[in-house]
């Protein structure tokens, strides 16, 4: 089975890699990434914390993670995943009730727990926090 990911993966987090390692059990695992340029916009100017070529060798260090691509926009995500031939996608639970960029292109969606407490939002939330 050819499993896709993707997500920004900005901050990596214990959280992240359990949802690789999931996926990883499912089948060979392609992450695709969002461009700086692409995060910024759905994030805000402080954002990313880590560039797209560091997110991309964090990434492929990974065990669980067969290979790596970036993408800059909602169309070029779909191409992607459709080239990419998915059979599954794995996401996090909190995007349950929204709308699944490329869900038509895989056969089954399937949605990963996130680890309570566990979110590059909060970790960052945190560490401003703790500055105080």
């Amino acid at each position: 089975m050819k499993v896709w990911v993707n997500g920004t993966f900005d901050v990596m987090h214990v959280g992240h890699i359990k949802l690789l390692e999931q996926a990883s059990r499912l089948g060979t695992v392609r992450v695709g990434l969002d461009t700086d340029e692409r995060i910024k916009e759905k994030k805000g100017p402080n954002r990313p914390v880590n560039n797209l070529d560091d997110r991309i060798k964090f990434m492929q260090s990974i065990k669980y993670v067969d290979s790596v691509v970036s993408f800059g926009s909602n169309e070029e995500l779909e191409n992607c995943i459709k080239e990419w031939d998915a059979d599954l996608m794995v996401i996090g639970n909190d995007y349950k009730y929204h709308e699944i960029i490329g869900a038509h292109l895989v056969e089954k969606i399937i949605f990963f727990d996130k680890i309570e407490n566990k979110s590059t939002t909060k970790i960052l939330n945190h560490g401003n926090n703790s500055n105080r």
